[in-house]
């Protein structure tokens, strides 16, 4: 592959609002070093926090300009030197990258790059990265849920929220979420929910406590802490254990309600988990594609070029439905 080609990628010129990503069709196309996978992407999945580190938010400001993205799908065109988990001609998804996803090709570490059962397209496998593997980490590496525990996940109809119902249930939870349409309801109850609430609904959070028959939740894996923290203190059971995903600005907190709980709020990002927690991760999630469990759930699609479109709709929609991809 000669070092000439190009590719159109969307990079973020500079941190701000949505219309800082830019759409360059004249990007070169990057090459696999050693233990490297470079992947013809056919979809990649947009997260919120791709939106807080474009604005600038978030973990340390990288070098301008730069593509955003994690979470690719598409099939192996190369493989650097001593790559053997995967071969050109691969269906695979991504974990990380470390040229973005938002292009129409990526270069990957080889331990990043999983395959993708032929139960599921490319949007699906581009919707399972930071989705899944968070939910895991958050309910097995932080909270430790056990089987039979109940497990709130308060903004369950998103793509991290989805993968969090379709994974607790699997592990034999009770599995309770919230969603802020009836179509997120709907769409939640058919992905592992024994129950949905709707949480614009006033009195929502009395119905939870009544299905928990008073005890409270053992584990709530929040979505947005600066709202409902305080909420959650109040929802979880006495040692339980609030796991804290996204936020989106600050919240006050009166700490002796923690203390008459004697629960823990322990904030989860997936960037920090080890190399052999994401293996153990990717073990049960190919399993689960096997099994039937695991599909991910796609909501709006937008073609790369409609990226900055994409990021305006995550951020300001009403309610979720599902994961937001961009398509090449």
């Amino acid at each position: 592959m000669s070092a000439s080609r190009v590719m159109r990628a969307v990079r973020v010129t500079e941190h701000g609002a949505p219309s800082v990503l830019k759409l360059s069709a004249d990007v070169s196309v990057p090459q696999p070093g050693s233990r490297q996978v470079l992947i013809r992407v056919h979809a990649c999945g947009v997260n919120p926090v791709e939106t807080y580190i474009r604005a600038g938010t978030f973990g340390e400001k990288r070098s301008l300009p730069f593509v955003l993205g994690t979470d690719a799908a598409g099939v192996v065109e190369a493989v650097g030197e001593g790559v053997t988990a995967v071969k050109a001609g691969d269906r695979v998804f991504t974990t990380a990258t470390e040229s973005g996803a938002y292009a129409e090709f990526t270069v990957a570490p080889e331990a990043n790059v999983h395959k993708l059962h032929d139960a599921l397209d490319f949007s699906q496998g581009a919707a399972i990265g930071i989705p899944y593997f968070t939910a895991y980490r958050a309910l097995v590496h932080k909270a430790h849920a056990k089987p039979g525990e109940t497990v709130l996940i308060h903004g369950a109809s998103g793509g991290v929220g989805v993968a969090t119902c379709q994974l607790a249930r699997a592990m034999g939870l009770t599995v309770l979420g919230t969603a802020g349409t009836p179509d997120g309801m709907k769409l939640i109850l058919k992905n592992g929910a024994h129950l949905a609430f709707n949480h614009r609904d006033k009195g929502y959070t009395d119905k939870i406590t009544e299905a928990t028959g008073g005890k409270g939740v053992d584990v709530i894996v929040e979505m947005l802490s600066n709202v409902n923290l305080n909420t959650d203190i109040q929802l979880v059971a006495r040692g339980g254990r609030i796991i804290v995903i996204g936020a989106r600005g600050p919240v006050e907190i009166t700490p002796v309600d923690t203390m008459i709980k004697e629960c823990s709020i322990i904030g989860v990002v997936i960037f920090y988990a080890t190399p052999e927690e994401m293996k153990e991760s990717a073990a049960l999630f190919f399993r689960g594609m096997e099994a039937g469990w695991l599909r991910p759930v796609i909501g709006s699609k937008y073609p790369l070029e409609k990226a900055a479109q994409a990021h305006h709709d995550l951020i300001e929609s009403p309610g979720a439905t599902g994961k937001v991809i961009l398509t090449m």
